[in-house]
């Protein structure tokens, strides 16, 4: 494996507006395991090995520090549009977006972002580092009215030019529905937990026939995920016999068959390491020998429908399970 991949051999999706996102992205959550300077260190490098996508967030705490790793990158002869980077409005910041979004371009030392997501539909706040059954007395329900008051701040971004394009998170497909029927300025891509066992083929396909470009997270199956998500019916992708064969076959670890999967099946994945040798293989799964055809239908039938991370801090009632949050019956759970 070259230690070095030409970031121009990268495939690309391409956003409605024509602009053309990277296949593979470093995600920056680093859950309780990391620290934001190892994430730092961790972009700073990742662009010297091909990166030029990185997934951040503010509510991750590290975009201060992720800054100053990104104007390295540029000072050191990448120039800002051949960069990807994206960043999200945290929950209680709703009816703050655009002083959000500034506050997310002044740690991360940039102009604009390429992508702007409004990262839970929720505007429930929760402590980090909180317990499972940590709940809010002031949570709310999506109310799609509010929803789409946010979503117009979302706009007023683009249209002032710090963000390049809008997107959704963690939307279901009777949210989404609403979302791009009232939108002004439509999202141009939905980030969503998808991995070989959490397909979600319906949102995805739903995505994709309406012009979203789909970023997948969690995309090898959220191994580092933090404790409050984690449930005894948790299944574990690079376990599961038929990943291991074909990764096998392929002479590669079995997260690099997860990302192949999700990259042939059209996503966008920002699956995220701090270790050297794990997010070179990570992009070197976008240019190297692909999987047959024969082993996406295999991977096609392995889908568990196991969510892992289930979101429950958000919730608004007591007494609720976190299956309230995803619609699960096709219509919004009420308040």
């Amino acid at each position: 494996m070259s230690d070095v991949i030409d970031p121009k051999s990268v495939p690309t999706r391409t956003l409605k507006s024509g602009a053309k996102i990277p296949v593979v992205g470093l995600g920056t959550f680093g859950s309780d395991a990391v620290t934001g300077d190892q994430i730092a260190a961790a972009v700073l490098d990742a662009a010297s090995v091909g990166y030029r996508h990185f997934d951040c967030a503010s509510v991750y705490g590290n975009e201060h520090l992720i800054g100053p790793s990104l104007t390295k990158i540029m000072a050191g002869g990448v120039p800002r549009s051949d960069l990807w980077v994206t960043s999200k409005v945290w929950n209680d910041q709703h009816k703050e977006v655009e002083k959000a979004c500034e506050k997310s371009l002044r740690d991360l030392q940039l102009d604009y972002l390429d992508l702007y997501l409004v990262h839970w539909p929720f505007p429930n706040f929760h402590p980090p580092g909180c317990a499972p059954d940590y709940h809010n007395p002031d949570a709310k329900a999506y109310i799609h009215e509010e929803y789409m008051a946010t979503w117009g701040q979302m706009e007023r971004l683009q249209e002032r030019g710090l963000v390049r394009a809008i997107g959704t998170s963690n939307v279901t497909i009777p949210k989404l529905k609403l979302i791009l029927r009232d939108a002004r300025i439509k999202p141009e891509a939905n980030e969503m937990e998808m991995h070989p066992h959490f397909q979600q083929k319906e949102l995805f396909e739903f995505v994709t026939d309406n012009g979203l470009v789909p970023i997948g997270y969690s995309p090898i199956g959220s191994p580092g995920r933090p404790e409050r998500d984690r449930t005894p019916e948790d299944t574990v992708d690079m376990e599961d016999p038929v990943i291991v064969r074909i990764a096998e076959r392929l002479g590669v670890h079995p997260a690099i068959v997860c990302l192949k999967w999700g990259i042939q099946r059209g996503e966008v994945v920002i699956p995220f390491s701090v270790k050297r040798r794990n997010y070179l293989a990570n992009l070197q799964a976008a240019v190297s020998a692909p999987i047959t055809d024969a082993e996406m239908q295999e991977l096609a039938a392995i889908d568990k429908n196991c969510r892992l991370i289930k979101g429950q801090v958000f919730l608004w009632k007591e007494g609720q399970t976190w299956e309230a949050l995803w619609d699960v019956d096709g219509k919004i759970t009420p308040p």
